[in-house]
C-alpha cells in the first residue's frame, strides 16, 4: 500500500488568508494546517501512522491563489529546510 497525502494551498479572497488542506489519502482524513509549521506537525502526525513511510506528497493550489502566495508558502519551505539541515549538521 502507497502512503500518499495530498498538500492543496487554498486562498480566502475575503480575508487574504491561505490555508494548506492535508489530506492522507489511505484513509481520507482531512486536516487544515493555518502555516508551515502546523502543516509540519500535521504531516508528521499522519505520517508517524505508517512508521514515518511517506510515499509522495502530491501538491496543487486551487485556480484563485495567487503568485505571490505560492512564492511565500515556497521561500517559508526553503527556510525550514535550511533550518532542518542545520539540525542535522549539528548533530
Amino acid at each position: 500500500m502507497a502512503v500518499v497525502f495530498e498538500s492543496i494551498v487554498k486562498f480566502d479572497k475575503d480575508s487574504g488568508d491561505w490555508h494548506i488542506e492535508l489530506i492522507d489519502t489511505v484513509d481520507n482524513r482531512t486536516t487544515i494546517c493555518k502555516d508551515l509549521d502546523e502543516y509540519a506537525e500535521k504531516i508528521e502526525d499522519f505520517g508517524n501512522d505508517y512508521g514515518g513511510n511517506i510515499d509522495e506528497v502530491k501538491w496543487s493550489k486551487d485556480d484563485n491563489v495567487p503568485p505571490f502566495i505560492m512564492d511565500d508558502i515556497r521561500m517559508q519551505m526553503a527556510k525550514q529546510q535550511e533550518e532542518i539541515e542545520k539540525k542535522k549538521e549539528e548533530n
